[in-house]
């Protein structure tokens, strides 16, 4: 090919580049806002249209980030944990009757994240993450650290409230979390692994809302998930207490606990929706504590048989009310002795064991109401009584 022939080609080449830039910042401006065609160059064209290209980057996700990420905090407590020497003498009970097992106390140290919610510097995070805390350091994003008291917490929620001396903080702003869309982006920032107290920047992890209202089980730790936020966004130890965002910047969760094999992110991850943090907070900032002490006022025994055919039940099934308290609950609502109880809340009851855990496994405090289903003179009945804290002995 000649040297003219190249020439040529090298300049339709470079001519169509600058005619496609130019058509494509058209699409999304006017010409004649973005480009000066008597003055500039192909290149100062390129150079605008790279700029254009850099700013188009700043998405909702980015600039939620950035709007949030101020009122993020790293958590470093000094915890107290007791520990049974030889635990495994203990496991025999008659051995453990009569030697009681020793327990040692130790300090260690725990980390976590969480989330201004007011100016004057109040913060959330999971109760785990500052349970039998005796120093607790909060770090900010401009590398700051400031000592935090516990103003209150709630174990079986797992929702804990701080608060640190100071005053015109940045802070997050709520989101509905019954308002979440399944499949919209959802943004998770914290502290993993201590990396927050490296440089004072949160990290953060971007995914979808995978589901909402999943609800677990009382674990062994005694703590109760319910309603819970599912998310892929990545989160991993010491993601703890930090907040799930939406790509408004709000909060509709606070990143818990994962599901994981290995320890590790597999993309099942959960937080707790901020209605419910919104409602518990509220009340720890006036009582310091959510009352769980509730009382029903009632004595229970499963059906059987002959106590169905008594009743005139077709087949046994759910729990009779064999007594009552005075004044108690139950009494007030208008449940009366052998009722049948055959659900509490919408759980099916079928003996007294599911009773248990019907109740066990509900997130009911006192001032709470229930309802029952009780089977009474052939006739299924709901009732509902709002439960009350439980009297003191000599009341």
């Amino acid at each position: 090919m000649s040297s003219y022939m190249k020439y040529f080609f090298a300049g339709l080449i470079t001519g169509g580049a600058a005619l496609l830039v130019i058509f494509a910042v058209w699409q999304h401006e006017k010409v004649e806002n973005f480009v000066d065609s008597d003055s500039m160059t192909v290149p100062a064209v390129l150079a605008q249209y790279n700029d254009f290209i850099e700013n188009s980057r700043k998405n909702a996700i980015t600039q939620a980030i950035e709007t949030a990420s101020p009122a993020v905090v790293g958590i470093n407590v000094i915890q107290i944990k007791e520990y049974i020497l030889r635990p495994q003498l203990w496991d025999d009970p008659v051995f453990r009757y009569f030697f009681p097992a020793p327990k040692i106390q130790q300090q260690v140290q725990n980390l976590g994240s969480g989330f201004l919610i007011s100016p004057d510097g109040y913060i959330i995070t999971n109760e785990h993450v500052v349970h039998g805390a005796v120093k607790i350091i909060v770090t900010m994003s401009d590398g700051t650290q400031h000592n935090a008291e516990i103003i209150g917490n709630d174990y079986l929620s797992d929702i804990a409230l701080l608060k640190i001396k100071s005053e015109n903080l940045p802070y997050l702003p709520w989101g509905d979390s019954d308002d979440v869309i399944i499949g919209e982006w959802s943004i998770a920032i914290g502290n993993p692994f201590g990396l927050f107290s490296n440089n004072a920047h949160p990290t953060v992890t971007v995914g979808v809302i995978s589901a909402v209202d999943r609800d677990f089980e009382l674990n062994r730790d005694g703590k109760l998930y319910q309603d819970m936020i599912q998310t892929d966004a990545s989160i991993n130890p010491g993601n703890s207490g930090g907040p799930l965002l939406n790509s408004l910047g709000q909060v509709v969760g606070m990143n818990t606990m994962i599901f994981s094999e290995s320890g590790g992110s597999i993309g099942l991850g959960f937080a707790i929706p901020a209605n419910k943090i919104r409602e518990i907070v509220e009340a720890l900032k006036v009582e310091g504590e959510i009352n769980r002490n509730y009382w029903i006022g009632i004595a229970i025994q499963s059906v059987n048989p002959q106590i169905a055919a008594t009743l005139g039940q077709q087949a046994a099934k759910g729990v009779v009310v064999t007594d009552i308290d005075r004044n108690s609950p139950a009494e007030k609502g208008g449940i009366k002795i052998t009722d049948v109880i055959l659900s509490i809340n919408g759980n099916t009851i079928t003996n007294q064991e599911s009773v248990r855990k019907a109740l066990s496994n509900a997130d009911i405090k006192v001032g709470d109401s229930m309802t029952f289903e009780v089977f009474r003179e052939g006739e299924t009945k709901f009732i509902t009584i709002k439960l009350e804290e439980l009297p003191k002995q000599g009341q």
